[in-house]
């Protein structure tokens, strides 16, 4: 079954229509990216999906019991407050130092438990807030723009950390980013958003399709195979079989309708 399953969702914010229309189910073991121009209602959708915001209308039906995972963009700590990473992942304390340990293993810094999270650099944090998410050993991993501020090859090598992830947990992914070049190539399958779904499909079709380029032009479709995986060839080789985790190969694209900002 789906672990989230959204039909016809309206969302507001502030009385103002963000989302209308909006109509996904995500599977376990995907990689899924949503793009969109500032205002486009990425983040409204992610929060509408797990249930911190209630849309206006349309359903969402989750799987019962269903275990997520959340990176923010960032985590600000008072320079000052002496908490090492260990501490950090064990609050409010009722974490086993194992859990800690294999968290931190599968977010790729093993090495970083005794270090004071004052001290780390940007991809160190993003790290230990990818492991923090990772200790509730979730079936759905949420990022929200969590490379934001991060230089290119150090988004290229978290997002490899997220489908190394994937691949030892089984677990799926929802992503949320700007980052249209790295992020569409490490993900099965990439909506594009603009207040309604504007089209949807592997990277290569929806990087191709008249509505993604209407919104983002055609700058990024040739460095798409730069971060390619092996999965990735795979598909090429199979195009018009099914998807390995049951999606068809092809994009679904919906008309343009006037979207809100």
């Amino acid at each position: 079954m789906s672990l989230v399953s959204a039909r016809n969702i309206r969302a507001a914010y502030g009385g103002h229509t963000v989302l209308h229309d909006v109509s996904l189910d995500l599977q376990p073991g995907e990689i899924v990216t949503i793009v969109g121009p500032n205002g486009s209602g990425k983040t409204t959708l992610l929060r509408t999906l797990i249930g911190a915001t209630r849309p206006v209308s349309g359903s969402i039906t989750r799987k019962p019991g269903l275990r997520i995972g959340y990176v923010p963009q960032k985590l600000h700590i008072d320079p000052t407050l002496p908490i090492t990473v260990a501490r950090f992942l064990r609050l409010p304390g009722r974490t086993a130092e194992a859990t800690c340990t294999r968290a931190l293993e599968r977010a790729g810094v093993p090495d970083l438990a005794g270090r004071q999270m004052s001290a780390l650099s940007g991809g160190q944090m993003q790290r230990v807030l990818l492991a923090r998410a990772l200790i509730a050993d979730p079936e759905l991993l949420l990022l929200d723009e969590a490379t934001q501020g991060l230089d290119q090859p150090g988004s290229a090598a978290f997002y490899q950390q997220i489908e190394q992830v994937r691949q030892e947990t089984g677990c799926a992914v929802l992503m949320i980013s700007h980052e249209l070049h790295v992020v569409m190539s490490a993900s099965d399958r990439v909506i594009c958003l603009n207040g309604h779904v504007c089209c949807e499909g592997t990277p290569e079709i929806v990087s191709a399709a008249p509505e993604y380029r209407a919104l983002f032009g055609t700058g990024t479709g040739g460095a798409l195979a730069l971060y390619r995986h092996e999965h990735d060839h795979a598909h090429d080789e199979t195009c018009g079989h099914d998807h390995p985790h049951g999606h068809p190969h092809g994009a679904h694209s919906h008309k343009p309708t006037e979207a809100a900002e």
